[in-house]
């Protein structure tokens, strides 16, 4: 699915929040234990019960949105957190213009799980190296958040990630053509998360969108992005 068309969507704000009022939930140590009370341990997968995965469909007004029906295809994604003096920040990327899906669209390095990836840590740890060379050593895992099921059928497990202030990138062109960090306050601002809508398949699709400067932030990415601040800050 190609970037909205401004003009054909219908942009809502959701009810105003409050952000923390402690700058110091936005630094290591206050990031790290809300992470520590938040996020999951336990890895979904086999034998892990997985009824309701979040979602897109979840946004719908009306209640009519199907989610993607059984098999899903089984991917994982690296959210990575960064350590910064003015507080912590989250590397994105932006997917290469010539790919063939998905391409120019903002995402946290990730991608579908391999026959040799024993987790969703394997995946999206080889994924983040092989898209922008981040090493396995320079991450520390923190935890997982909610899988979040695309509207393409992928079912996506967030894995957190703590990224040594210090690590060096080596972008793959052939799959990103950018790098970037926002500021977690900036994200974890729930009056940010808009929800827009457009025709799409014969339906109204309803996705999150985070505007950030000169990029949009939207679909799964902004899904995962709310999922953070409702573990972590709501």
């Amino acid at each position: 699915m190609k970037l909205p068309d401004e003009a054909a969507d219908r942009t809502t704000a959701p009810p105003a929040g409050t952000e923390p009022a402690n700058p110091a939930d936005f630094h290591r140590a206050g990031f790290l234990a809300r992470a520590e009370i938040g996020l999951s341990r336990v890895p979904p997968g086999p034998g892990v019960p997985l009824s309701n995965p979040r979602g897109d469909h979840d946004l719908d007004p009306g209640g009519s949105a199907v989610a993607p029906a059984a098999p899903h295809r089984d991917a994982a994604v690296l959210v990575p957190v960064v350590e910064r003096s003015e507080g912590m920040s989250v590397l994105l990327t932006r997917r290469a213009a010539h790919l063939r899906d998905h391409s120019g669209q903002i995402a946290f390095p990730g991608g579908k799980v391999d026959p040799g990836d024993v987790s969703a840590l394997d995946t999206a740890l080889r994924e983040a190296r092989e898209e922008i060379g981040l090493a396995a050593e320079d991450v520390r895992p923190l935890g997982f958040l909610d899988p979040y099921l695309s509207a393409t059928g992928f079912l996506v497990v967030p894995v957190v990630g703590l990224v040594a202030e210090g690590a060096v990138l080596t972008l793959n062109r052939d799959e990103v053509d950018l790098a970037f960090e926002v500021p977690l306050r900036f994200l974890m601002d729930p009056a940010r998360h808009l929800v827009r809508s457009r025709a799409w398949q014969g339906r109204t699709r309803y996705f999150y969108a985070i505007p950030h400067g000169e990029h949009l932030i939207w679909g799964v990415t902004a899904g995962i992005v709310h999922n953070l601040y409702e573990r972590l800050y709501a």
